[in-house]
């Protein structure tokens, strides 16, 4: 569920030229999404299947409403959360198993091993924890209806719609956490379309069932923000300053240093 503090704050996120009008009848408001979609090259076939009997989600934005103060911790009682011994030594079990993986995708992108792998033990226990249940399509329509983000999350719908007409998920793969995340390092669909990598050479950009595709495109998100391969990534570094599109919170960029760290026994 950290993708949501993680995000918001930190994706560019295109938006809708002519913004569908939030509130109101939800019929009325996905007709005009079904429009902008179309317009923005996503086919009826796709907008039709994904709009079908869709109804808004109370529990989404009963979560969204609840979603304040995630990080009103100290560093040592969240990282103490976060960080234990089992994780740990996991995330070493990881690096040792995709070593090969890991040294290409840091010499194409530049970022650590142990940085990538800290990502993605944080955010789903190297893909066997929670990475969601609900249905991104009916996420973000909802969130989009809802006026107090309702731009951001048009844009977010949109490439949502995106990332089925690419054929990288199926409809029925799509599928995300509270705020439309999706997949083992949890990117929200634009983030998706921005910096997702076929890593795995298989035509597709599969951040749900794909290390390769995973781990190589959370790398390429840091290196687009300017993560420099050889640099020290600790509080006061620009890689630590990179990495603010990962996460605009301190406390969590300081977790997965602290990770990092501990994974080559620092």
């Amino acid at each position: 569920m950290f993708r949501w503090a993680i995000f918001l704050g930190a994706v560019i996120l295109s938006t809708p030229s002519h913004a569908a009008r939030c509130g109101g009848d939800f019929n009325t408001f996905i007709a005009t999404m079904s429009q902008e979609a179309a317009a923005a090259g996503v086919s009826q076939a796709v907008i039709s299947q994904a709009f079908a009997g869709i109804a808004q989600d109370p529990a989404v934005l009963a979560f969204d409403r609840r979603q304040r103060g995630t990080f009103n911790k100290t560093f040592e009682q969240y990282v103490s959360t976060r960080v234990g011994p089992g994780r740990i030594n996991m995330g070493r079990q990881m690096l040792l198993r995709h070593a090969s993986l890991l040294s290409r995708i840091e010499q194409k992108f530049g970022v650590p091993p142990e940085i990538v792998v800290a990502i993605w033990g944080l955010e789903s226990d190297f893909g066997k924890g929670d990475v969601g249940k609900l249905p991104v399509i009916r996420t973000l329509a909802t969130m989009a209806h809802d006026c107090r983000r309702t731009e951001l999350f048009q844009g977010e719908l949109l490439a949502a719609l995106k990332i089925v007409q690419r054929g990288d998920l199926p409809l029925r793969d799509l599928i995300g956490a509270y705020a439309g995340e999706i997949g083992q390092t949890q990117f929200l669909p634009s983030s998706y379309i921005k910096y997702g990598v076929d890593f795995d050479g298989n035509g597709h950009v599969d951040l749900r069932h794909s290390v390769p595709d995973v781990l190589a495109s959370t790398a390429n998100l840091l290196h687009t923000a300017g993560f420099k391969a050889g640099a020290p990534y600790s509080e006061g570094t620009a890689n630590f300053e990179a990495m603010r599109e990962w996460n605009r919170a301190t406390i969590y960029r300081k977790t997965i240093g602290y990770f990092a760290d501990r994974l080559m026994g620092r």
